[in-house]
């Protein structure tokens, strides 16, 4: 570990990067614990009863930079 902090930060990143990558192609393999299910399915059951799209991204980042 200790080499691994040796490294630049953005030679770390990439290991960071591609470590994540190599987990999210296999989803189900990341196990979720009981309260992450169950905000999971709390999050799910308010999109049912309100399944508007939300706002666009752009909307969304304009509105935090103008408030930053």
């Amino acid at each position: 570990m200790s080499d691994l902090l040796k490294l630049p930060v953005a030679e770390r990143i990439r290991l960071v990067e591609a470590l994540w990558d190599s987990i999210a192609a296999v989803p189900e393999s990341v196990e979720l614990t009981p309260e992450q299910r169950r905000e999971l399915d709390m999050r799910w059951e308010a999109y049912e009863r309100d399944a508007s799209p939300g706002e666009a991204w752009s909307d969304v980042r304009a509105r935090v930079f103008r408030a930053g």
